[in-house]
């Protein structure tokens, strides 16, 4: 079963994190995906567009995978659909970020209980934009 975090410990998370990797993000600005990053962008968080499929989103240059982005990410924010959370999970254990934050509607057992046995902290079927606002 997944569980997540309190509201106020997702809270003290992002008071923490800085940089924030977000996977799938679209370069369509009527995308949620678009809209959520913008928003925690405009906030003051760096944000890092994971997508092979387009070169810049947001002012920013585009990565292939999260093996591709160079220094420490806290958040790895994901807006792809829950099959492919397990591969996400296995790439995110690779380069050791802090929270792995599946969007709304995104969650998947096998990807929680494998980074949960791992020690770190998971996050699923929440906005993050969302709990940013009600935390802030």
């Amino acid at each position: 079963m997944i569980q997540n975090p309190s509201r106020e410990e997702m809270g003290q998370m992002l008071k923490k994190s800085k940089r924030i990797a977000v996977v799938g993000l679209s370069n369509n600005p009527e995308r949620t995906s678009y809209m959520v990053s913008k928003a925690m962008q405009d906030s003051g968080y760096e944000i890092i567009p994971v997508n092979p499929a387009v070169s810049e989103v947001l002012g920013v240059k585009a990565v292939k995978s999260l093996k591709d982005i160079e220094g420490h990410v806290d958040i790895v924010n994901i807006f792809r659909r829950s099959e492919f959370l397990p591969g996400i999970a296995k790439e995110f254990a690779e380069i050791d970020a802090d929270i792995f934050w599946a969007q709304l509607g995104v969650e998947n057992g096998e990807a929680y209980n494998f980074l949960k046995e791992k020690g770190y902290t998971v996050i699923m079927d929440r906005c993050i934009k969302v709990e940013h606002a009600l935390t802030k």
